[in-house]
């Protein structure tokens, strides 16, 4: 696959969901997703297919991520909704916006790997991304979805 408006329609949605998972903000998602395939565009010729296309798009829209966040360090963290009453009214886009909200709550590295468990990437792939081992990776999973689970409960969203 080398035809760049194949590969732009084929992995921009999970780039921007991947980025909200990070910044929990549409506009800065996109801002990111637009980064990410400038510099697939930039730099296509130039992949070796040592790993998969998508594993080295997902790097490339990581590292972009982890760069808005150490700008985004230097402003407080929004706070999650605190009226259980409203939260259990939430329509579902108003409930994936506590996901993000949630998943913006964690570690640099647990939003890579939540975000990309989300999107369905293999164990395998997610591991290359970001530098762990596979069973490293299942490991940090089973914590990450134990911490938003405690995070959901706290806040009324599981019965």
């Amino acid at each position: 696959m080398t035809d760049f408006d194949e590969i732009y329609n084929r992995y921009a949605p999970q780039i921007y969901r991947v980025c909200m998972g990070y910044t929990n903000d549409a506009d800065q998602a996109k801002d990111l997703v637009q980064e990410t395939f400038i510099s697939v565009w930039k730099n296509l010729s130039t992949f070796r297919n040592q790993s998969h296309i998508s594993t080295w798009i997902f790097r490339i829209a990581t590292n972009n991520c982890l760069r808005a966040i150490e700008v985004a360090k230097r402003m407080p963290a929004g706070e999650l909704p605190i009226n259980l009453a409203e939260v259990k009214e939430e329509s579902p886009e108003e409930k994936l916006g506590f996901l993000y909200r949630c998943i913006a709550e964690l570690e640099e590295t647990d939003r890579i790997i939540i975000s990309l468990v989300l999107e369905d990437l293999p164990q395998a792939e997610i591991a290359a991304i970001v530098g762990l081992s596979n069973v490293n990776v299942r490991v940090k999973v089973h914590r990450i979805k134990e911490k938003l689970a405690q995070k959901f409960k706290a806040y009324g969203q599981f019965e």
